[in-house]
């Protein structure tokens, strides 16, 4: 064995260079430089997307299983060959007036690291029973509590995958630097790895994948410099390292029928005051921010605040839904904590509602102008009174259908990345049919509290 964390012992750990083969996407030759958006350049000081999913124990495990991972890891990185890349920094010196930063993807074909590790005395009911989420969890995951602009510091892939062998199933997870991409190709990826180890296990050979290749060109306004200036004399300047303060996390599965219940309540206290129609993810949002707000005892004059993910290819029409980059931004609900309680579901839900929906192609547009001028990176910063709830990902993204060969999935887990007081991972629920789940993180008094809140309770399904 090569190390270990807890009871997770690394096995081995190898670099994995894409593979062409078939892919519409050509791996280059000669390195291409790729420069990052605006909105890639956002997130380059939070931590990595980290998922991943559980599946059945297959029935051949160990060197085999792994090799064949990842042979399939190489043929899907082909079509995703930038994510096999480095990011690297330049500096700008024509037309600014200060020491100023480009930061950009490489694409060398370094290659992507894959990591094999075993953990023998855990097991999938350990995972999927309890709802708290056990600690080992964050052992199953690569690059973790590193910021996505240390991998230019250090000249990190920005991509990792790590197979864990359980007692009786299997967790394979990915790392990704949200400097490069958001959730969307992330599980874009997820699906044609997937897809490809599937069907190379069934004997299938000259087959066409239904997963859609990446469009990897970036998206740019007309008006914005490329590369776009980041106003910093070293790459230092720039690292932030946050101050985490104790979490915990629960894993809360809402049934399609709960959720119906709670939008049915969200829009009908709405009634004849709201003029769009509050949405099932926006009902289930209200309702968590509300029972939160109760967990965490804050007081009912401080503002609370609900940060949301927007995503932005539906909303600007030249973006593909395959486009492989960050195309999300953060916007935010607020309001005081009385406010949230005293008036209700509907009203919390309403407030969500708002935020989404003043996103259109006009303000998308000019967020991304003002921030090429004036440069604002995205820090985790702890909060005193911790009134401050955010959700990232999305329940529209297919995790279930991640089938690698041997089972659907059985569950899905997030890493350390990000997991500050207050954050909250989406996900499709595990039966599908509008069902939804949420990860939350949140410091361990709140945490014990919000499952004894019987009113946030009896939306969770025991099921």
């Amino acid at each position: 064995m090569e190390g270990s964390t807890g009871s997770v012992q690394i096995v081995s750990r190898r670099l994995v260079q894409p593979e062409s083969g078939s892919s519409p996407n050509m791996v280059p030759s000669e390195a291409e430089i790729i420069h990052l958006t605006p909105w890639d350049l956002a997130l380059i000081t939070v931590d990595h997307i980290q998922k991943g999913i559980l599946l059945p124990k297959p029935e051949t495990g160990g060197g085999q299983l792994v090799d064949d991972l990842a042979s399939s890891f190489a043929r899907a990185l082909g079509r995703f060959y930038p994510l096999a890349g480095r990011l690297t920094a330049s500096e700008i010196t024509d037309g600014v007036s200060s020491p100023s930063l480009a930061i950009s993807l490489c694409c060398n074909g370094e290659g992507a690291e894959f990591i094999h590790a075993v953990a023998p005395e855990v097991t999938v009911s350990q995972i999927t029973t309890p709802l708290y989420i056990p600690s080992v969890m964050w052992s199953f995951f690569p690059l973790n509590r590193l910021l996505n602009v240390e991998a230019v510091v250090s000249s990190l892939p920005v991509l990792a995958a790590q197979v864990t062998e359980l007692a009786d199933g299997i967790f394979i997870a990915m790392s990704l630097n949200h400097g490069v991409a958001d959730g969307a190709t992330f599980w874009l990826f997820f699906n044609t790895w997937s897809e490809i180890n599937r069907r190379s296990s069934s004997g299938g050979e000259g087959y066409k994948l239904s997963t859609p290749p990446p469009v990897l060109d970036r998206w740019f306004l007309d008006t914005c410099p490329v590369p776009v200036p980041l106003p910093f004399g070293k790459l230092e300047d720039i690292v932030q390292r946050p101050e985490y303060s104790p979490v915990q996390e629960c894993f809360f599965h809402f049934s399609a029928e709960s959720i119906k219940r709670l939008k049915t309540k969200a829009n009908a206290e709405m009634a004849g005051t709201a003029t769009a129609t509050i949405s099932s993810l926006q009902s289930l949002l209200a309702h968590l921010w509300r029972a939160v707000c109760r967990a965490r005892g804050l007081a009912p004059h401080l503002e609370t605040t609900y940060k949301l993910a927007i995503g932005c290819r539906a909303r600007v029409k030249s973006i593909p839904q395959e486009y492989m980059g960050n195309a999300v931004v953060l916007d935010v609900a607020k309001s005081t904590v009385s406010d949230v309680l005293d008036k209700g579901l509907g009203w919390a839900a309403w407030l969500l509602n708002r935020v989404v929906a003043s996103f259109d192609e006009a303000k998308v547009r000019n967020n991304l102008a003002c921030w090429a001028q004036k440069p604002n990176l995205l820090y985790a910063k702890p909060s005193r009174n911790r009134p401050h709830t955010v959700t990232g990902s999305s329940p529209r993204f297919d995790v279930y259908g991640n089938d690698f060969g041997w089972g659907r999935p059985l569950a899905v887990r997030s890493g350390a990345g990000n997991k500050v007081d207050g954050k909250v991972t989406v996900y499709e629920g595990r039966d599908g049919g509008g069902s939804m789940a949420l990860e939350v993180c949140l410091s361990p008094e709140a945490l014990s509290r919000l499952i004894a809140d019987e009113e946030f309770m009896e939306a969770v399904s025991t099921v």
